[in-house]
């Protein structure tokens, strides 16, 4: 049991008593495709080291304890009471019970302390981890046999009707299946999936936290789902059989672009290149290319800052920053956007360089330190 595991059983004991189940629940990294999920695109995740633990226990009635470790706050609820909270954390809580009762779901009220190093905002979905993990914690505890796929789609809708953020199923769905030394493609429609080899000998994912909190993210991550939305709509006039801007090809956009507004159509050109760059990442991949895959991460993020304008002065300098760094195959931001963090492909031995120099750049930029964190690809939620 690692410090984290035991510094959150000790919560839990000191708050309820009894002996908790722990439940281990990754923060995820994306190394491609990002804002393709929700328009039934591609993706390519994995999940990673760092986790949300959380300590539960089953209670005989309907009421509900829970304990942020990481906040040192607590919050009391109970099943027929779910509302939204100003702390907001316990929403991610609450909105996973809710739907859980909702779907009709036989549980009882639990006692839960969580905590763990998923940084919160920057970008490697700590909420998913929360949500995910509860998710799963409910299954096990409440003997419901369901597979992970249904918990993923449970956890998904939680932050969708609960929390309020229309996000697709991408961060669930890593949370839940991640395995070691592998990245995941999922196709976001079928959401059908292939493991593809991540090595992790001589490579690392290096997440660069700009610090600058995310507070756009929410209502400008609704705004561009909308606006792909309407890029659909425009174009099924011509195209009946269009679902998504998955079916689109450049050309066919290109082709009624005079018809777009031009703000609409920037962001469907970015979103069907990015389902391009996932499906020759993949191959990269399976060459052991990194350069060739490194160089399509810069494409990615040259995108997001430009065509979907998801980006921030930061983001652009820690991304810029790493690119003059040796041994730095590829950068680009990850996540919503708007503030968070970076993903960074480095050679082993060049990860302390990489830390030195972006680290300096960022400090004299922006008068503060990006908190740089080296993960790996590990498994998914699980029972510890």
């Amino acid at each position: 049991m690692n410090d984290i595991a035991r510094r959150v059983k000790r919560s839990f004991l000191e708050k309820f008593g009894g002996e908790p189940v722990l439940i281990s629940s990754p923060g995820r990294v994306n190394l491609i495709g990002e804002h393709t999920d929700y328009n039934e695109g591609f993706v390519l995740p994995g999940a990673t080291d760092r986790a949300i633990i959380l300590a539960l226990a089953p209670r005989e009635d309907d009421s509900c304890r829970f304990y942020a470790c990481d906040f040192n706050q607590d919050f009391s609820t109970s099943l027929d009471h779910l509302k939204k909270s100003d702390l907001h954390w316990p929403d991610y809580l609450q909105g996973v019970l809710k739907v859980f009762l909702e779907t009709g779901y036989r549980i009882r009220g639990l006692d839960v302390a969580f905590g763990g190093n998923v940084p919160i905002g920057g970008g490697m979905s700590s909420s998913a981890a929360i949500e995910g993990g509860l998710a799963f914690a409910l299954n096990y505890l409440f003997n419901l046999g369901l597979d992970r796929l249904i918990l993923a789609r449970l956890a998904r809708q939680a932050e969708n009707d609960f929390v309020g953020v229309k996000c697709g199923i991408m961060d669930m769905f890593a949370n839940l299946y991640g395995q070691p030394e592998k990245v995941m493609k999922i196709d976001c429609r079928s959401l059908e999936y292939e493991f593809f080899p991540f090595e992790q000998e001589d490579i690392r994912i290096v997440i660069s936290d700009s610090r600058v909190r995310r507070e756009l993210a929410s209502s400008e991550y609704n705004l561009r789902r909308q606006q792909c939305e309407a890029g659909v709509s425009l174009l099924k006039h011509y195209y009946p059989e269009i679902k998504s801007l998955r079916d689109v090809s450049l050309s066919r956009l290109v082709a009624h672009q005079t018809e777009f507004v031009p703000v609409v159509f920037k962001r469907c050109v970015y979103v069907i290149k990015e389902n391009q760059r996932v499906e020759q990442a993949c191959q990269d991949l399976l060459q052991q290319d990194l350069v060739s895959f490194g160089q399509r991460m810069y494409e990615s993020h040259s995108g997001l800052r430009d065509e979907y304008e998801v980006s921030c002065p930061e983001l652009d300098l820690l991304v810029e920053s790493a690119s003059r760094v040796p041994g730095v195959y590829g950068s680009r931001l990850m996540g919503a956007g708007f503030g968070g963090c970076t993903i960074s492909l480095v050679r082993a031995p060049a990860v302390k360089l990489f830390e030195e120099r972006v680290s300096a750049d960022y400090r004299q930029a922006t008068g503060k330190d990006p908190a740089i964190h080296v993960v790996r690809i590990e498994a998914g939620t699980r029972v510890i």
